[in-house]
């Protein structure tokens, strides 16, 4: 809303200071700002309000040290971050622009899902929450928004690869900038070339299939907004392990954000140009602020959870991210421990199954799953958990950035 009041004043007056709101740079920083003001501020009164209503967590039984302790701290937190994230992105973003329009709907779709799965939980006294069927359909339903949206909208398009052409007075070699194009591309890590194109899987039977490329490239997106979702899920069982880890990978994608949207830095990193992604970056900002100033309550002892309001949120938001700056192949590396999370869940009931039914007995791989409960049996202290995972995530984060450069 402020975006539009200052571009109204800097086209029909002449007021010092009103030209900053066309920065993205200058906006990001204000939203960021906001967003970690809103959430440490008014945290503590939702953090009240949810203990008003007697909004506590019901913790079960799992034998892990500390862990009776946590029974009847608040939950549904998420809404500190939800919160404080659309309002700066209301006041300071192009709300015009398709990219931020499925931001917002995907944090409110993904909200929704979780808020209801939490009251269910909370209010109804049932501790299995939403059934998992229903989580699911909501996850293919956003899914399915996502990717249509992403193959059909007219202004999601990318740049073609720049001319080089040679000045014939000056010899200086210029470049032009080509126009727009729909396209099913997306980057491709350590690869020559670093693109790939989704219609290739198809149009190797008949180059006429393009045209059909949605067929491949819609379940793709839901495929990695369900994965994603639900690893930020799994990930939220100890104290700040999920917010901190998500901050990380969110900071990494606004990185990825801005220079996609950067015609001239893209171009010089040789990075795919996205037209319009950058103002992603504004929501980003405003996000990862959130999430920062959320961890000023969650941290180890925490005075409230996220809930699923909140992980399930985050995972959706990320995977539309990574989707729309056409990074989602790396998400496996960049949401590495989201990704090995899940994958500790998988191994230890496929395993546990497997042997149940080979031997009799059902065997483990880790103690408990997913895996930071592991180490809570090995007797870490989930401080030292929390921590150690967010150095890997950050290790993580800088491979991530590093892919740029390496072909």
């Amino acid at each position: 809303m402020l975006y539009y009041l200052f571009e109204y004043l800097d086209t029909n007056y002449t007021i010092p200071g009103a030209g900053l709101f066309q920065y993205i740079s200058f906006r990001a920083a204000m939203s960021i700002i906001l967003a970690l003001l809103i959430s440490t501020i008014f945290g503590k009164k939702i953090i009240r309000f949810l203990l008003a209503k007697q909004v506590g967590e019901s913790v079960r039984d799992l034998g892990l040290k500390g862990q009776k302790e946590k029974a009847g701290t608040p939950t549904m937190g998420g809404l500190i971050i939800i919160l404080s994230t659309l309002i700066p992105v209301l006041l300071f973003a192009n709300l015009t622009n398709i990219y931020i329009l499925l931001l917002i709907v995907t944090t409110l779709w993904m909200g929704a899902i979780g808020f209801l799965d939490d009251y269910i939980k909370t209010f109804k006294k049932n501790k299995e929450g939403l059934q998992g069927k229903f989580k699911v359909i909501g996850q293919v339903g956003l899914g399915i928004i996502v990717g249509t949206t992403m193959y059909f909208h007219e202004d999601i398009t990318i740049r073609d690869t720049q001319e080089a052409i040679v000045n014939e007075a000056t010899q200086e070699v210029e470049l032009t900038r080509s126009e727009e194009i729909k396209s099913t591309k997306t980057n491709i890590p350590f690869l020559k070339g670093n693109e790939l194109d989704y219609s290739d899987l198809i149009t190797w039977i008949n180059p006429a299939l393009k045209k059909y490329a949605w067929i491949i490239f819609i379940p793709i997106v839901i495929f990695i907004v369900t994965a994603v979702s639900n690893g930020a899920n799994l990930t939220d069982g100890i104290d700040g392990l999920a917010a901190g880890s998500s901050a990380i990978i969110v900071l990494t994608l606004g990185i990825f954000a801005w220079i996609s949207g950067n015609y001239i830095f893209s171009n010089y990193l040789n990075v795919m140009n996205i037209p319009r992604v950058g103002e992603t970056t504004i929501f980003i900002a405003a996000f990862a602020g959130a999430l920062v100033g959320f961890l000023w309550y969650n941290t180890f002892p925490a005075q409230v959870f996220m809930g699923d309001t909140g992980s399930l949120t985050i995972g959706g938001i990320i995977a539309v991210i990574a989707i729309a700056t056409r990074k989602e192949l790396l998400i496996p590396l960049l949401c590495g421990i989201f990704f090995i999370e899940n994958l500790s869940v998988i191994m230890q009931v496929s395993w546990f199954k497997y042997t149940k039914k080979k031997f009799g007995e059902g065997r483990r791989v880790f103690l408990m799953s997913p895996l930071h409960h592991h180490y809570q049996k090995k007797g870490l202290h989930e401080s030292k958990i929390v921590v150690r995972f967010w150095i890997i995530g950050i290790l993580l984060a800088v491979i991530t950035i590093v892919t740029l450069k390496i072909r």
